[in-house]
Parts: C-alpha cells; sequence; structure tokens
C-alpha cells in the first residue's frame, strides 16, 4: 500500500517549492510523483505540424521525490507524516501519524 495515492493534498517541505500546498496528479515508479502547480519547468518545444504541435516555450510539471512532501492534514493545517495500519478485518488503511487519525480514501 502506498502511502501518498493520486489526488492527495501535500505541502512540500524541502526544495525550491517549499510550503505550496498541491494536489496529486500522478504517482511515477522509483517514489516520484507530480503535484500540480509544484517543479514547474520551461521547455524549448519545436513546432510540428503533422502532430498539430505549435513550437515556442511550454510550461511543464516535472516528478518530486515523495520524500519532499508530506501529506496535509487539515486538522492541524501542517504536513504530516502517514502510517499504515491492520483493522481487525484484515483491511490496511493510512493514519496520521501526529495524531492517529484514519486516512479517507
Amino acid at each position: 500500500m502506498r502511502k501518498i495515492k493520486k489526488g492527495d493534498d501535500v505541502i512540500i517541505i524541502s526544495g525550491k517549492d517549499k510550503g505550496k500546498r498541491g494536489s496529486v496528479s500522478k504517482v511515477l515508479p522509483e517514489s516520484m510523483i507530480v503535484v500540480d502547480g509544484i517543479n514547474v519547468v520551461k521547455r524549448h518545444t519545436k513546432p510540428n505540424p503533422q502532430a498539430g504541435i505549435a513550437g515556442g516555450i511550454v510550461q511543464k510539471e516535472m516528478p518530486i521525490n515523495q520524500c519532499k512532501v508530506g501529506l496535509f492534514n487539515p486538522v492541524t493545517n501542517k504536513p504530516d507524516r502517514v502510517g499504515i495500519r491492520n483493522l481487525e478485518d484484515g483491511t490496511k488503511v493510512r493514519f496520521f501519524k501526529s495524531n492517529g487519525e484514519v486516512i479517507d480514501g
């Protein structure tokens, strides 16, 4: 079970976007994630008329390592660490380490 999933609200805890908050749009292998509006870079693209791609400078979101983000805890309004717990019925759930509250979804 992954500690950070698609659709989670996260806060960046280190790097150039420290303190910013966004939603996870994609989870990649090797513990990389893509967050909306975070780690945006400019790419210079050549035009390709056959594919309908216009040339110019395009802004693109690049992956960021999961260790640089913390899951947003709505109770404390701060980033928090995540743990995984087994319930009595055998299902696994994620929970916040600070207050032990179970994460929805």
